[in-house]
């Protein structure tokens, strides 16, 4: 690890926060980051309580889910850049703040019209909290601890998620979907308090104004991208308003590249940096295992839920093996690394993960139910956990430390377009994959039944009951068409994991390297 970024001294001559503390920091912030984390995958399993509470459409309720993450992750560099600048602990406070009253107001929305606002707004919140979260441990955390404190922040990052969904999952069953909202709200409310007790400020000394133009672009280039990545296989990738998201967010993003290049160290993100293999690297494999960790959940749970028949309480529930192993995956992947190196530890994650998709794709089976998928799930969880830290250091390593917010903000937006990337494709090549494996089943079934099997297996186990005596030949038809797809979509995965492996091994060694002037700018940096 590089040792510019030497520890913390606050102006009022403050050291480095004591064990004691730095560990109720670390505490701190993974509890904002859950309540961040929680409320990306929690109103998945609400889909259908949505709709008949709103009186709202599919596409409105998609709507609902997806803005959250599209303001998200459009606004992720330039609110992490204005941390740096304004101070990491006061942006933390106030994205709680806004995060916490957007969430009450989605749990009150009377309309479909303010939860979609309340939603907008949460984003925004949770823009403001997620790089600050990262942050702050790079600022705070001397060298030798840096590591372990990022492996549990990425753990929590990686497996919050779907602990997330399973206790969404078990709110809708015990309560209704309004109660999803408690949770982020009362880990919003701790994490308030012990942010006011505990976290320490840290902000930039600028040299430079503000990249306003930057931070325009990026976001019309990520939110561009990313409604592509949502919007695409819901309308058609052909469909006017896809096209039109796309090239907006080319445009958008040509030109916030040559923008950054002109400003050179005056920039919102030093984009020279990505010809170093470290920032390179460690992006491109956080990207691809989001992406992939995203399309195993795409394909997971219509194979718990309509293929074994299971509630959305236990599919979610079936998830946490994987969940546990990569969250301790991930706090032991810093010490893996410390011995073997960061970008061998990287390449042991993405083949492991890489082998567990082999596993899914050729064990899965009908009647093999469960047990056939959770050695596949298993490897994966351990795989992605081994990867995911060792990849965080390298993004966070790259930038100086007064630039920790962009560093975060930018592992951030990563983790996002991975995960739409995910969805999208893999997503995709299970549709592609069902449709044509259903067809040459359906002989004999009534053509209305025939024609609803081929939307997708859920659409099918409905129109069997409407099949007559070839209902039970339409389900076994539907699941064994969704286990085909399921097998292209993981041999997919399996492919793209194996390159980037082969990617990792002919960059050798793992080597974080910064623009000469940042040993100076990083004198600069305040903490208070």
């Amino acid at each position: 690890m590089s040792t510019n970024r030497s520890p913390q001294v606050s102006a009022t001559g403050e050291g480095v926060p004591d064990a004691r503390r730095r560990r109720t920091i670390l505490v701190t912030v993974c509890i904002a980051l859950m309540a961040v984390i929680a409320s990306v995958s929690g109103l998945n399993v609400a889909q259908p309580d949505l709709a008949v509470a709103f009186g709202a459409s599919q596409s409105t309720i998609l709507w609902i889910i997806n803005i959250y993450t599209l303001s998200l992750a459009a606004l992720l560099l330039p609110l992490g850049a204005i941390g740096d600048r304004w101070g990491r602990r006061p942006m933390l406070l106030a994205g709680l703040t806004v995060f916490g009253t957007a969430g009450a107001a989605a749990g009150l929305a009377p309309s479909a019209e303010v939860m979609l606002a309340a939603r907008l707004f949460s984003g925004v919140g949770a823009a403001m909290i997620m790089p600050i979260t990262l942050a702050v441990i790079t600022s705070t955390f001397p060298e030798e601890e840096r590591g372990r404190a990022i492996g549990v922040w990425t753990g929590v990052a990686g497996g919050g998620g779907i602990l997330g969904m399973f206790l969404s999952a078990a709110l809708v069953d015990v309560a209704n979907w309004r109660w999803l909202f408690v949770l982020p709200v009362a880990l919003v409310i701790v994490a308030l308090v012990m942010t006011l007790r505990s976290v320490p400020d840290s902000r930039e000394k600028p040299r430079h104004s503000f990249d306003t133009v930057g931070a325009l672009t990026s976001v019309i280039a990520v939110a561009g991208l990313v409604f592509v990545l949502q919007e695409g296989p819901e309308r058609g990738w052909t469909a006017p308003a896809t096209l039109l998201g796309l090239v907006v967010g080319v445009i958008a993003a040509t030109g916030f590249v040559v923008w950054e290049l002109r400003r050179r160290d005056a920039s919102l993100l030093d984009v020279r940096l990505f010809g170093e293999r470290s920032l390179a690297g460690g992006s491109m494999t956080l990207l691809v295992v989001f992406g992939v960790q995203a399309g195993i959940f795409v394909v997971l749970f219509p194979f718990l839920q309509a293929v074994l028949g299971w509630s959305g309480l236990l599919s979610t529930l079936a998830l946490m093996p994987m969940a546990v192993l990569m969250m301790a995956a991930s706090g032991l992947a810093p010490g893996l690394a410390a011995r073997i190196g960061g970008r061998p530890t990287m390449a042991a994650g993405v083949l492991l993960a890489g082998a567990g998709l082999a596993l899914m794709a050729g064990l899965v089976s009908v009647d093999g139910g469960y047990l056939s998928v959770l050695p596949g799930m298993l490897a994966m969880g351990i795989g992605m956990g081994l990867s995911m830290t060792p990849s965080t250091e390298a993004i966070t390593g790259a930038l100086p430390r007064e630039r920790q917010g962009v560093a975060s903000a930018l592992n951030d937006v990563t983790r996002e377009f991975g995960t739409a990337l995910g969805v999208a494709l893999l997503g995709a090549l299970l549709s592609s994959g069902y449709r044509n494996a259903i067809d040459s089943r359906l002989d004999g079934v009534p053509p209305g039944a025939a024609d609803t099997a081929r939307e997708g297996v859920a659409n099918a186990l409905e129109a069997a009951h409407g099949a007559g005596s070839h209902a039970q030949a339409l389900v076994r038809a539907a699941r064994e068409s969704f286990v085909d797809g399921w097998q292209q979509a993981m041999w997919a995965g399996v492919a793209v994991m194996f390159v980037l492996f082969l990617s990792l091994l002919a960059q050798g060694p793992l080597r974080r390297a910064r623009p000469p002037a940042d040993e100076a700018e990083a004198a600069d940096t305040v903490a208070v």
